[in-house]
């Protein structure tokens, strides 16, 4: 079994980008360890309006706040594009060590469509943890409404109207012993529980409504044909379903059909960073 990044790890080199909520440090376990013991050279690219640069809402994190999160939060006019150059920022300075290859966690992969196919020179592969890219339907939340994500169990955590709040939220810290569960089994089933509160602190309550409402991407058949792909699977993943993630694979492939795409399976939930990353971090390598 070839690697998702490239044939010889030890001159590879890749880049991560993190989901909705995180930041790139959060990568870290994944990382450090697993694949610069492999000899993988990793950095992990930073969305801007994630982590420490996320607006937060009124009221956020104020102890006592009685009730869900619906404040708006601080005016901030980010783009998919402010996105997609933020990875290819990353992929032009880490470029110059050789091979390099491009590994996406859900919202993340909405950055790294536009980023890639476009300069092809940055990258050899891309590996798509969980997520899609563009091709029968080009957006991400063009999935969200498909019949096999009827299952899915994201949307209960959910405090109000994404326009209606300018994000698409969620309340990481409320204080709801019910809400914190529920976000534990949706996103971190399989991380202990005194382990995800230490992890939900952490998230950012909100996701600009731009990442996964983008305008459509159109995907040059060329350049993307050219690069080796992989799809990563999670197997127990509740706030993707499986169903979805295998729409989403078999529509990533419609651009170059002839150029097939590489598919793995992991065990467990939609969060393997947190919960497995040395498994994670072996499959990518191997």
């Amino acid at each position: 079994m070839t690697s998702c990044m490239n044939t010889d790890v030890n001159d590879t080199a890749s880049v991560s980008v993190h989901g909705a909520r995180h930041r790139s440090w959060q990568r870290a376990a994944t990382q450090h360890a697993p694949l610069t013991g492999a000899g993988a050279a990793s950095v992990a690219a930073g969305l801007p309006g994630h982590g420490f640069g996320a607006p937060l809402p009124s009221g956020y994190p104020l102890p006592g706040r009685a009730g869900p999160l619906t404040g708006r939060p601080q005016p901030a006019d980010l783009t998919i594009g402010d996105c997609a150059d933020a990875v290819r920022d990353t992929l032009c300075r880490v470029r110059r060590h050789g091979p390099l290859g491009l590994v996406a966690h859900r919202t993340g992969g909405a950055p790294a469509s536009p980023a890639t196919p476009y300069a092809p020179e940055l990258t050899d592969t891309i590996a798509c943890l969980s997520t899609s890219l563009p091709a029968g339907r080009p957006r991400l939340c063009d999935h969200l409404g498909a019949p096999a994500n009827a299952t899915v169990r994201e949307q209960s955590l959910n405090p109000g109207h994404p326009q209606a709040l300018d994000a698409v939220r969620t309340d990481p810290l409320r204080p709801d012993s019910a809400y914190a569960e529920e976000l534990r089994q949706t996103q971190y089933h399989d991380t202990p529980a005194d382990r995800f509160d230490r992890r939900r602190s952490a998230l950012s309550p909100g996701l600009p409504p731009a990442l996964p409402a983008a305008a459509p991407v159109t995907l040059p058949a060329a350049p993307w044909g050219r690069m080796r792909r992989a799809l990563l699977r999670c197997a127990q993943n509740r706030a993707l379903p499986a169903a979805v993630q295998d729409l989403m694979t078999a529509q990533t492939g419609r651009p170059v059909p002839d150029q097939p795409l590489t598919h793995r399976t992991l065990p467990g939930s939609h969060s393997p960073t947190a919960a497995r990353p040395r498994e994670l971090a072996g499959t990518l390598v191997r």
